[in-house]
Order: structure tokens, then C-alpha cells, then sequence
């Protein structure tokens, strides 16, 4: 069986002997010191000013429009647009603070939102934000996407858990919104176990997002800014200081563990992305080949593609159905992600008068006729002729 996930982390023994090493010399293992580091880390990395590290990347998409709502940057009611093909703790976020759901359905070649999505639903539905998904290394015209929402003045965030390390017209995905969040999650680029964060540059929004990550206090803020939030709400004792909420959080807070591994994987993130690259050229080339058996992926337009998984989108349910069964005990295979979320029980529950309701939808198509196998950058040469050879054999 060719598993989706082939390890824990990438060179993984010796991650773990360099792990326990470390866990049996430190006196500390909550955030400290591993979690600072691989923040500044990450964000060198991005290209980003700021990044908050936090426990998944779920976490990271709660405590963004958390963070949001904080700073009256959006307000209980507003309108969230977000991709239809999506995973589920994406969208739950909106739910569950009291925003309204706009879902944008996805063009089929690329999977992803593109700007005439975008401008279809907002002639109808004015939105506040724009949370956009980079599904599994791709993107669409996301740089348009970006200049309508300054434009119209939408937040653009974006969900970049799945497409650490692409890069589209000279700039890395992760960086054409106000921020972005992302997942280190097994199986994931990089993996620290669990594990997510946000990546800003914007000064008060990380700000707040510390808050938010931990209960609502200042602990993890610089001194210079305790002083200064402590000041602006007449917090004068040491002994009430660290036990002063000043806003809405959660307890979102990773571990050194979480840290040390994160920052010993990013010495191998350059290798994990190229590897992934060409491991998805090899595959996806013959496979899409198959224009009469699946339908065209376009990745053309990207400049690095750093694949997370291989989407393969057939024709009809029938060829899905009959690829599974090829499949059985020889591939793991999933989904395309959360496939389409307007068709999952919890929206359903939840929004059941939601504003805008897409008909006959791509998004429902991936969702019936969809599937993806996994890319890692431990596949063999075998293992990839043995994927290339069910997936276009008849």
C-alpha cells in the first residue's frame, strides 16, 4: 500500500534523536524560547514581519478572525466570503463567531477561487472579508483577487495550509492578504506534529493575536508593550498583571517540543518543497493526459508549485467509483480535501437559510467526482510508476 503519509516528519530518525536530546536536557517545555525562535524563523522564511505560532491550523484560522472581531476590524453580522472547496475549520470559524457565510465556488481547472468567481458574488453580496483557500499548492488570478478587495476594501485573508512554499507571479502564496494562516500538521510541508500559525505584517494585528492565543493576557508580549497595555488600562500590580485579560482568547498555545521540531524541519524545507514539485510533475503529467478520463488540471501560471497532495478530478462518478476500486490496497487515496462544504451535514445544520446558494456548482463536482493521492518526498521512483500506471491504465 502507497500511504499518503509515509512519516511523522521528513528524516525522521534523525529528527527524533535530535528531539530526545533535547527533551532530556531542557527544564522547560511549555512555550519559551523553541516557539520565539522558530516564530522569527517562519516568518524569515514567509517573507512575513510578524508570525504567531499555535497549536494547528485550525487554531490559526479561529484566532485570526478572532483577532479580527478584537480589533473591530469586522463586526458580529458581517458577511465572510469564503472558497466552497475548503476544509471544515475554515468555515466553522465564521459560524461560530456570529458571522454570516457567503460561499464562492471554484473554477474546475484550478481549484481555487478566481476574480470572476469573486465578482459574481459580490455584485449580489457585499462581504467584509475574503477568507481564500490555496487549495493543495495551487492558486487561480489571486493577484486580481487582491486588487479587488483593495479595491472594494475586503479583508483578504487566506488559508495557505496546504501551499507552503508556492510561489505565483514572483511572490510566495501566504503573502497577497493581510495575513495568513497555516498548518504544520503530519503529513503537511512541514510537520511539527501538531501545530499552526498566522503570518502578518501587520504590528497590531500580531499583537492581538498573542492575546488571543493565550486566554487574553500580555505574557508573550514584549516588555515594551505590556507597559503600554497595562498603562492604557490602569494595570499597576505585578501581582494582578499576568492575571489581567484584556480581551477575548482562547488557550491556542503550542510546546518547546512543537518548537525544536519545527525549527529543526525548517533546515529541510527548501528540500521538502523541490522534492514535491517534481514529484508532482512526474505523476500529474501523464495522469492529466487523460483528458478523456479526467478533467484538466492548470498549473501553468505558477511559478514554483509546492504540491500537497495530487488532485485527480474524473469525468463522471462512474470512472471515481471504478478508480477506487483499482485503488483498494494499492493507494491510499481521500476526498479532495473537505470536498464541497455547502454539502456537509454541519452546514446544513447551522446554515440552513445561508445567503448565497450556489447551483450546480464545481465545487459539488470535485466534491462527487474528486479524489487526491498523496505526495511526499519520501516516494520512490517504484511507487510513482505504480500510481502513474493505475491512474492511466484502463
Amino acid at each position: 500500500m502507497i500511504k499518503l503519509i509515509k512519516s511523522t516528519f521528513y528524516k525522521e530518525s534523525d529528527t527524533k534523536e535530535k528531539l530526545s536530546k533535547f527533551i532530556m536536557s531542557s527544564e522547560k517545555l511549555s512555550i519559551g524560547e523553541q516557539c520565539k525562535k522558530f516564530e522569527k524563523n517562519f516568518a524569515l522564511y514567509q517573507g512575513r514581519k510578524y508570525c504567531v505560532f499555535v497549536n494547528s491550523g485550525s487554531s490559526a484560522n479561529l484566532a485570526l478572525i478572532q483577532a479580527l472581531l478584537n480589533l473591530d476590524k469586522i463586526k458580529k453580522g458581517d458577511s465572510v466570503g469564503f472558497s466552497a472547496l475548503t476544509w471544515s475549520t475554515n468555515v466553522m470559524p465564521i459560524i461560530q463567531l456570529g458571522l454570516k457565510t457567503v460561499p464562492i465556488d471554484i473554477e474546475l481547472d484550478t481549484l481555487n477561487v478566481s476574480s470572476k468567481k469573486l465578482l459574481d458574488v459580490i455584485k449580489k453580496y457585499p462581504i467584509k472579508i475574503l477568507f481564500l483557500t490555496n487549495l493543495l499548492g495551487f492558486c487561480d488570478d489571486i493577484d486580481e483577487i487582491k486588487r479587488i478587495c483593495d479595491e472594494r476594501r475586503i479583508i483578504l485573508i487566506e488559508d495557505n495550509c496546504e501551499s507552503l512554499g508556492t510561489v505565483y507571479k514572483g511572490k510566495k502564496l501566504g503573502n497577497f492578504g493581510v495575513a495568513s494562516t497555516f498548518s504544520f500538521y503530519v503529513g503537511h510541508h512541514l510537520s511539527t506534529i501538531e501545530g499552526g500559525a498566522i503570518c502578518t505584517d501587520d504590528e497590531e494585528l500580531e499583537t492581538m493575536l498573542q492575546l488571543v492565543r493565550a486566554h487574553g493576557w500580555d505574557r508573550n508580549l514584549t516588555e515594551k508593550k505590556q507597559l503600554k497595555i497595562r498603562l492604557e488600562h490602569n494595570v499597576n500590580s505585578t501581582f494582578y498583571s499576568r492575571y489581567t485579560f484584556y480581551d477575548l482568547g482562547y488557550n491556542l498555545r503550542t510546546t518547546e517540543i512543537n518548537g525544536f521540531i519545527g525549527n529543526t524541519q525548517l533546515g529541510y524545507i527548501d528540500e521538502i518543497i523541490r522534492k514535491r514539485r517534481d514529484n508532482f510533475f512526474t505523476m500529474a503529467k501523464p495522469i492529466y493526459e487523460r483528458t478523456d478520463r479526467y478533467y484538466p488540471i492548470k498549473y501553468d501560471h505558477i511559478d514554483f508549485l509546492s504540491n500537497f497532495a495530487v488532485p485527480v478530478i474524473c469525468r463522471s462518478q462512474a470512472i471515481r467509483d471504478k478508480l477506487v476500486k483499482k485503488c483498494r490496497n494499492k493507494i491510499e487515496i481521500r476526498p479532495i480535501v473537505g470536498g464541497d462544504m455547502t454539502a456537509q451535514p454541519f452546514f446544513s445544520k447551522y446554515m440552513p437559510y445561508f445567503m448565497h446558494v450556489i447551483k450546480n456548482s464545481n465545487a459539488n463536482v470535485v466534491h462527487k467526482q474528486g479524489l487526491y493521492f498523496g505526495n511526499n518526498p519520501d516516494l520512490t521512483k517504484k511507487e510513482m510508476l505504480e500510481i502513474i500506471k493505475i491512474f492511466t491504465n484502463d
